[in-house]
């Protein structure tokens, strides 16, 4: 998420009433001096790995200490001392100061083996965030903004115009127009939202439970997966409920009871206690709403969304969810079909229905059934050495870039590789990625991206480069067996990897508008328009070969793969809306019961009953991660990613230079600079449509 590069030559932090000096001396002494990168060059990394957990400790008091005296600074000004090196300088300077090294110490908690220095990150995470609810609440700083606001002389950038009045905008939505008791009602709210939501992806990240299964309840399952698993005394395999073990599972188990046991202890994951914690965070968050005069907490995120309002979100879900019913329904009576037919030849008991943990195995049936895809002999043409080469020639040809990757660079783990990124033509740097891509013990769960440094304006005029960290999941090699990725974990690779590139790619000069801070219900659509190329027989191929004897994959598989691209696409747009209509309707209703309400928009929506006794909302880390009331965003951004690759990649050629670099400067370059919909028409040279998707998601128009 962030960019960095060192032309400074201050001497040292200077603090003064009147401005803010940070400087690399300083920073210096605080955080180690700069590495110097594969080619001899300062490094501008700020970034270390290396710290202890008291290092994280004291760096924390720091950190909170140092930001303190530049709100200090612009918060005592007086009316007319308000000038804008004064007020939003200082203010900007540090948190492009700050951001990265609150990067440094929160990011651990998510990868690092060592759980006292995950515990140190997690604690010092709940310090600083509670430090940024009490810094976005400083009634002085904002009466200074707005002071600044009114009295302003000269011109300034849009950007810096749009800086100041985001900056007013924050403190109105924090209520800092209002009394002090109500500023002091929504600080204590905040504060305890913050704890909790850190709490709730904690217990996630800190789950492992394992499901013991005997051979013969494995049947169906890849034998390759089967032997990597770690057993009991007794022989029995041991199944994790993490990401590469549970889908796999999922998809290939033929015994429904063995599937119905891994999908309740999977959705059971920290069922008590996340139930418990987001059943209050939404009571907070309409707790707050109501405090500022929001009728809704949905009304107070679309604020400022592209959406505008709860209501323009669920017209959009609920007539997308209408036009997919029948799509939907067709395809739950072929489940049912196949259902039948399997339970009767393997004697297994047919329920006559389509429970939650039949769903992915037939998804997965329908791809081999109908359009002869077998993952699993796909598998072997995805080894991921082989998809990582390719994925990242095809993004920088695309995007006229240069990756190398940087020799001795220090990480957090062995597992893990550093690359500089520099422009092709140019041959300036731009920024660096970490990948991070297999499971430990410990790490983050899911698939995303970290920004930890961000790419903006330093005090002198520089840039600083963006450094960001792709972090996933993807089975580890094996002594005798390379890492195979299925196609879907191909295309989420592609997708995550979007988000680094949007992160290091973008120019903004605000730390504020760097990298993917554009609006929420934007921020997907330029990494759902990049999973594209994972249905290109072009790219596909670049990035595949047999692992055994580096065979490309055949015409005719590779065919059906690509029309296999609209399959159970009723089914899995359902899940998708069942997810959005559900945070929409948490978040609008008065007084909900987050297991019943999901149940409902399960059954509803999706047609298929939500498992018993579990709590899906205990698991969906998005509603205490920062997606509360925007999870309909991945679906209304894939409009805008449909279109865009439709109407110029599709036309102007996937790999064309031209469009790649309008794509770069148009809709990555700009960061949140700018709306979401100047960008989209500025690439689109249109209003968008939703034509492209409609009919991508094989929907009539």
């Amino acid at each position: 998420m962030f960019f960095f590069r060192l032309h400074r030559s201050t001497s040292c932090l200077q603090l003064t009433r009147n401005c803010l000096v940070i400087s690399l001396a300083r920073a210096t002494q605080l955080y180690g001096s700069p590495r110097m990168s594969s080619t001899d060059r300062p490094s501008l990394m700020l970034l270390r790995w290396n710290l202890t957990k008291e290092d994280i400790r004291k760096e924390t008091e720091d950190l909170m200490r140092v930001s303190r005296a530049a709100f200090d600074s612009v918060g005592s000004l007086k009316r007319e001392e308000v000038t804008f090196e004064r007020t939003v300088k200082v203010l900007a300077d540090n948190q492009a100061w700050y951001d990265t090294r609150k990067s440094m110490l929160d990011f651990p908690q998510h990868v690092f083996t060592d759980k006292e220095i995950r515990e140190a990150s997690t604690e010092a995470d709940k310090q600083l965030s509670e430090f940024d609810v009490e810094m976005s609440m400083r009634q002085d700083v904002f009466n200074t903004l707005v002071s600044f606001q009114e009295q302003k002389t000269g011109p300034m950038s849009k950007e810096t115009q749009r800086f100041l009045d985001r900056m007013i905008v924050y403190g109105k939505r924090n209520g800092l127009h209002l009394s002090a008791e109500k500023q002091a009602e929504v600080k204590e709210i905040k504060k305890r939202m913050s704890d909790l939501g850190i709490t709730f992806t904690k217990n996630l990240g800190e789950e492992n439970t394992t499901v013991e299964f005997t051979d013969k309840e494995l049947d169906g399952v890849p034998i390759d997966f089967v032997k990597s698993l770690a057993r009991t005394e007794d022989g029995c395999c041991k199944v994790s409920l993490k990401y590469p073990h549970y889908f796999p599972f999922m998809k290939h188990a033929k015994n429904p009871e063995s599937r119905r046991r891994m999908n309740v202890a999977f959705l059971s994951r920290c069922k008590d206690e996340n139930t418990k914690i987001l059943q209050e965070l939404v009571e907070l968050r309409k707790k707050m709403a109501g405090v500022l005069a929001y009728p809704t907490h949905a009304s107070y995120i679309t604020e400022l969304r592209m959406a505008k309002t709860p209501e323009a979100v669920g017209g959009f879900l609920t007539e997308l969810a209408d036009r997919l019913k029948p799509l939907r329904n067709k395809e739950l009576e072929v489940f049912k079909q196949y259902k039948e037919e399997e339970c009767s030849q393997h004697g297994y008991e047919n329920d006559g229905h389509i429970n939650n943990w039949d769903m992915l195995y037939y998804m997965e049936r329908v791809q081999e059934r109908q359009y002869c895809v077998d993952q699993q002999k796909l598998k072997d043409y995805f080894p991921l050495d082989v998809v990582t080469s390719g994925l990242l020639a095809i993004y920088q040809e695309l995007l006229g870039l240069k990756f190398a990757e940087v020799s001795g660079a220090e990480v957090w783990h062995e597992d893990v590789t550093m690359y500089s990124v520099t422009d092709s033509g140019s041959g300036q740097l731009i920024g660096w990625f970490y990948l991070d891509l297999h499971p430990r013990d410990g790490k983050f769960g899911h698939a995303a991206c970290f920004g930890l440094q961000p790419g903006c304006l330093l005090p002198d005029g520089s840039r600083q480069p963006s450094v960001a960290a792709m972090v996933a999941n993807f089975t580890k090699p094996t002594a005798d067996h390379p890492a195979l990725l299925l196609h879907d974990e191909v295309e989420t690779f592609f997708h995550e990897f979007g988000h680094v590139m949007h992160q290091i790619c973008a120019q903004a000069d605000y730390t504020l508008f760097s990298g993917t801070r554009v609006e929420r219900d934007f921020v997907e659509a330029p990494s759902q328009m990049l999973e594209n190329w994972c249905w290109e027989k072009e790219s596909l191929r670049r990035m595949s070969r047999h692992y055994k004897d580096g065979s490309p994959i055949p015409d005719e598989m590779l065919d059906t793969l690509i029309a296999s691209r609209i399959a159970n696409a009723g089914i899995f747009n359902s899940r998708q809306l069942t997810f959005g209509l559900f945070d929409q309707a948490i978040h609008s209703r008065d007084k909900v019961d987050v297991v019943e309400m999901y149940a409902q928009f399960s059954q509803d929506i999706l047609g298929i009953p939500a498992t018993p006794e579990t709590s899906f909302p205990a698991t969906f880390g998005h509603l205490a991660g920062g997606y509360d009331a925007q999870y309909y965003g991945y679906l209304w951004s894939e409009v805008f990613s449909a279109d865009m690759f439709h109407s110029r990649f599709k036309s102007e050629g996937t790999m064309n230079p031209q469009t790649g670099a309008d794509y770069r400067r148009c809709i990555l370059q700009p960061g949140g600079s700018k709306d979401g919909m100047d960008m989209l028409k500025d690439f689109l040279g249109r209003e968008p449509s939703q034509e492209a998707f409609l009919i991508s998601k094989g929907l009539s128009v």
